[in-house]
């Protein structure tokens, strides 16, 4: 969703006044810009943070957990988002370059056209860091990510034992071209192939969806529903929103009594309220707060050429793998509200 014009002023107020430094706020990319003209960021290095979005729920977590961190190790963030648009990602990098930005902490929105972004941040003496999504570059100084192929892993085993590893299945992918749908879906495949090999599992419908959009992922429901006459039992879905158009679409078909197994990631408020009510059968948690902190902590280290710490043994380029955990309605209260990832009132039905 659009930061509301109200959370554009607040961030603005907030931003002017903020001890710590925080930037000039701007409404270039719908982020925080930074121009360092403010007398507290004197000094200090900046860091850019290129989001493909802000339009999820998550991305807003990843925004705020990332400038925290980041201002706290003595560093001058700044977020832009791209709108899921390549020419206006691009532009926004050569913007941060132009801003004196040392280090470039991408969420590319495709990875094969981000490889431009190392060359051109390395020309300008400027290191890069791959979040959340890998760029297919040999030069990336650092790719920081979930564990996406055990997010596929997850959820497909959960599928499985759901199932009885028989029946009809839909897979609901993102963006074509991102790395993190290949990676999920490749952890799907590691589980299921066996048994579509063995015709016990037909996966009937499997298709990308723009910008990972809930209202496409609806229509493709609506389309499997009627290919199959109903005839579905699991879906897997790559993040949230997909899985909330696949929950809205059994739903409206009546089916839900048919106690269809639906899995979705990145643990939206929503998502997590629907499992509490027995809408949806599991999330699985990326969280976070890890993983834009790490990336911070790898942008500060960078900046400093100092070795990064917590890579992966034998990566090319050098991964950091943050871990992702199941949430069904039995540990949904735990892993979500006691932990402190949603307030208790964002999922009332998880008591």
């Amino acid at each position: 969703m659009r930061l509301s014009r109200s959370l554009l002023v607040v961030s603005f107020v907030l931003g002017s006044f903020a001890i710590a430094g925080c930037d000039k706020s701007s409404s270039t990319g719908g982020g925080t810009g930074a121009e360092g003209g403010a007398a507290a960021s004197e000094g200090k290095t900046k860091v850019a943070f290129l989001l493909a979005t802000l339009q999820e729920e998550r991305y807003q977590k990843d925004k705020k957990y990332f400038e925290e961190k980041a201002t706290a190790l003595g560093l001058a963030p700044f977020t832009l988002s791209a709108d899921n648009d390549n020419a206006k990602q691009l532009s926004q990098l050569e913007d941060a370059l132009s801003r004196g930005a040392k280090v470039i902490v991408v969420q590319p929105t495709d990875s094969t056209a981000a490889a431009s972004y190392v060359a051109k941040a390395h020309a300008k003496g400027a290191k890069v860091v791959s979040y959340d999504r890998s760029i297919k570059s040999d030069d990336l100084d650092v790719y920081v990510s979930h564990d996406a192929f055990k997010v596929g892993v997850i959820s497909a085993e959960e599928a499985v034992k759901a199932t009885g590893g028989k029946g009809n299945y839909v897979l609901l992918d993102g963006q074509s071209g991102h790395s993190v749908v290949a990676e999920i879906d490749r952890g799907y495949m590691s589980v299921l192939k066996p048994l579509v090999d063995k015709g016990d599992i037909k996966i009937v419908v499997q298709r990308n969806h723009d910008s990972w959009s809930p209202e496409q992922s609806l229509k493709t429901m609506e389309d499997a529903i009627a290919k199959t006459k109903g005839d579905i039992q699991a879906v897997l879905a790559n993040n949230s929103g997909m899985a909330r158009g696949a929950v809205q679409a059994i739903q409206a078909g009546n089916l839900g009594a048919k106690k269809i197994f639906i899995a979705g990631s990145d643990a939206d408020a929503s998502n997590i309220n629907s499992v509490c009510e027995g809408k949806q059968t599991i999330e699985v948690l990326k969280d976070i707060k890890p993983l834009a902190e790490k990336a911070a902590e790898v942008a500060l280290a960078l900046s400093q050429n100092k070795p990064v710490e917590g890579v992966l043994a034998n990566t090319k380029p050098p991964t950091i793998a943050i871990g992702v955990h199941l949430v069904n309605k039995d540990n949904a209260k735990a892993m979500i509200v006691d932990s402190g990832f949603h307030p208790a009132k964002a999922v009332p039905a998880c008591k």
